[in-house]
């Protein structure tokens, strides 16, 4: 069962000049996205710095007003537009829909006790009784593996791994529906990110959590994720469930993105990343493919003609004009 739904999801940032501050263009930093997650799963979205997955999540939890699309949420089996809510109309639905934030050091309040931060969300929703509070934030740092005693400790007596534990109790504090992790383990240490991402695995069969999960590792999202979104200057440019992608990749950037990753085995040669050039800015796409400039394969038609997102093969999503001719398993 889906449940969200995005369709022809949009985000511009006007860019203003002058002393009147006009309008004078605008920075697409989502650009017609669409994609579904179902109910359980863990959808990965991935891309360079500067892509538009964090402002997809942002735009899906209603921290920025999308400036087109639609982002259907079902509860209890009604299907809601979130995209057309107010603040006052999204208040019910805040509580299904959590956040796990990429800073742990930033995302914590330093001047509340990490009972205060976990119980926090409680209260907003209803939960007025402080015993009661008391008794649910012992519940949820016993599921996130912490002592129980760290209730009345302040946020600057953690290490990283410790604080992204008290951020993920937080967002499980109101039972969500849906947790957006952005770039959760990105500021830990490796050993520390193992430990955390075991931790959502173990939470997400145990709690049955749907995640999505916004990453630029790739090794990190082969290890946790259902199905893997990539995403290209604003734009989403293939889809498709973990395996299929890694083994068989459509777009040539998403097999440029693969061949950068490094493998600890000497006995891999090292293949030459060709991928050349620099992302384009969203303020001034190219014309056609906006990978054409980089993309080794690209044609005449490439530089004019703007590919859809289609499905050369069941639940496998490019935007490419040839994905069906490319072998690009050793191509970048």
């Amino acid at each position: 069962m889906t449940l969200l739904e995005v369709k022809g999801l949009k985000k511009y940032f006007p860019i203003r000049k002058g002393l009147l501050r006009k309008v004078v263009g605008q920075v697409k930093a989502v650009d017609d996205v669409s994609f579904s997650v179902k109910r359980g799963e863990t959808l990965a979205l991935v891309g360079e710095s500067g892509c538009g997955k964090t402002t997809v999540s942002r735009c899906i939890m209603r921290a920025l007003d999308p400036s087109a699309g639609e982002i259907n949420f079902s509860l209890d089996g009604q299907t809601t537009d979130l995209a057309t809510l107010d603040g006052k109309g999204l208040k019910p639905f805040r509580r299904h829909l959590q956040m796990v934030f990429q800073d742990p050091f930033s995302s914590l309040n330093p001047r509340m006790m990490v009972g205060d931060l976990i119980g926090e969300p409680l209260l907003i929703n209803g939960m007025s009784d402080p015993a009661e509070r008391r008794k649910r934030v012992r519940e949820l740092l016993d599921v996130v593996q912490l002592p129980v005693e760290y209730m009345n400790r302040f946020p600057h007596a953690f290490s990283g791994g410790q604080r992204q534990r008290i951020g993920i109790a937080r967002a499980l504090s109101t039972n969500p529906r849906l947790v957006v992790a952005d770039e959760p383990v990105s500021a830990l240490d490796v050993s520390v990110q193992a430990q955390v991402l075991n931790l959502l695995l173990e939470l997400q069969k145990r709690l049955g959590l749907t995640f999505l999960f916004v990453a630029h590792d790739l090794s990190v999202v082969r290890h946790i994720s259902d199905r893997v979104a990539v995403m290209y200057v604003g734009q989403l440019v293939e889809l498709a469930p973990t395996k299929t992608l890694f083994s068989r990749p459509r777009h040539p950037y998403t097999s440029a993105l693969m061949r950068a990753v490094p493998v600890p085995d000497p006995r891999i040669p090292v293949g030459e990343v060709t991928l050349k050039g620099e992302v384009p800015s969203p303020a001034n796409p190219p014309s056609g493919c906006y990978f054409h400039p980089r993309c080794r394969f690209a044609t005449e038609r490439c530089k004019v003609e703007a590919p859809a997102l289609r499905e050369p093969s069941p639940g496998h999503f490019v935007r490419c004009h040839f994905a069906d001719q490319l072998d690009l398993t050793t191509a970048f």
